[in-house]
């Protein structure tokens, strides 16, 4: 038997549908990601926290769920809002349904909308507070009047700080390497691992740790707030800056972390939020964007080759390159809408993107960024 659902954008904009996970309420801002595949790895994202996700592929869930496709240990996303949800999964890895998945982890989703419409909504208008009621809660003949007042009533994700939150809560060793059919994931502590590299969790996803760990990384994966000090006196190779959710202004405890980092020799590769982050510790500005970019065929051009590469973002806040001082220069930008998607520091060993070039989902065009920062780890050897 099928259960009603609601989604309600802050602007008025409301949705009827059918529920395909956990009965309640949950609310965040909604944005659009135009993936055709990786569902799951969306979903696992922790760049994703506090964010309603559509998915504008029309058919989502056709290929289950199995316990390997995970970017995360468990559901990021507040909310999933999909076209269509097949009756059946068909994957030979398939392990259990999405929606099972999504009850499994109280995550609300919502099936059968318009997702077109929402998404043209969320072009012109930029990213939207919203709200998904379903099940009873979905009910009476208040829902509508509950759906829109709890959309109204998330604050949005500026100056909000989630880095922290999503963090780890103490350090750990990564070992794990990159996925093999057949094979799962490949352990490394078997082979050379010639480098060391402390990462700053601020909602880091499996595949940049697995990416490095295939190149030789021995990994210590710390908390978001962990000074700087700690870090050093680690006597890392490099230091990673990793993706996560929410503002990055407000992340002052990392900011300052950074600089710290900065005024050594180490070197320093920031990734997403850690783009971000690099670009505030050196004297930048951030700026929140419209709707963001969330999907995996955005084309980003390398402005010292001229090569264009296609793209993995999900992102909802940009370094302002009009903002970067002397010692920044800007390294990629998005061919899209302009917005800068790399950097480097001319005086030190630091650079970073604002894509996902781990490719968890998307193309792998970008990997060669993680080469860049083992040649300087063993440039500094």
């Amino acid at each position: 038997m099928s259960k009603p659902a609601i989604l309600a954008l802050e602007d008025g904009s409301v949705f009827h549908g059918t529920a395909i996970g956990a009965d309640g309420v949950t609310s965040g801002e909604v944005v659009f990601n135009t993936a055709m595949t990786g569902y799951q790895e969306i979903l696992t994202d922790p760049s994703y926290t506090r964010q309603i996700v559509t998915l504008t592929y029309p058919h989502i869930g056709n290929t289950g769920i199995n316990s390997e496709d995970v970017e995360s240990a468990s559901i990021a996303a507040a909310g999933l809002v999909i076209r269509d949800l097949p009756l059946l999964a068909s994957s030979f890895r398939s392990e259990q349904t999405l929606s099972d998945y999504l009850k499994s982890q109280n995550v609300l989703g919502i099936a059968d909308i318009d997702t077109r419409r929402l998404t043209r909504i969320l072009r012109d208008k930029g990213a939207q507070n919203g709200a998904i009621l379903a099940g009873a809660d979905a009910e009476g003949e208040d829902a509508v009047e509950r759906a829109l007042a709890a959309a109204k009533a998330f604050p949005g994700l500026k100056g909000m700080d989630l880095a922290k939150e999503v963090s780890c809560k103490e350090a750990y060793e990564w070992s794990e390497g990159e996925w093999t059919l057949g094979e799962g994931y490949a352990d490394t502590t078997q082979g050379e691992r010639p480098y060391h590299v402390v990462a700053f969790d601020y909602g880091v996803k499996f595949n940049i740790l697995r990416m490095l760990a295939a190149r030789g990384c021995r990994l210590t994966v710390v908390p978001a707030q962990t000074p700087a000090a700690e870090v050093l006196a680690m006597n890392p190779d490099g230091v990673f800056l990793a993706n996560g959710p929410g503002d990055p202004e407000p992340c002052d405890y990392a900011i300052k972390a950074i600089q710290e980092v900065l005024e050594t020799d180490t070197p320093v590769f920031g990734i997403c939020l850690g783009h971000q982050l690099l670009a505030l510790a050196s004297g930048a500005k951030t700026v929140k964007m419209g709707h963001g970019h969330h999907g995996a065929n955005h084309p980003v051009q390398d402005l010292d080759t001229g090569t264009v590469m296609i793209t993995s973002q999900n992102h909802g806040f940009a370094a302002d390159e009009a903002t970067l001082p002397s010692n920044v220069r800007a390294t990629h930008r998005s061919l899209f809408d302009g917005t800068l998607q790399g950097i480097e520091r001319t005086d030190r060993p630091a650079f970073s993107f604002q894509g996902h070039p781990e490719a968890s989902p998307g193309p792998r065009d970008v990997a060669p960024l993680f080469d860049r920062f083992i040649a300087m780890m063993q440039a500094r050897r």
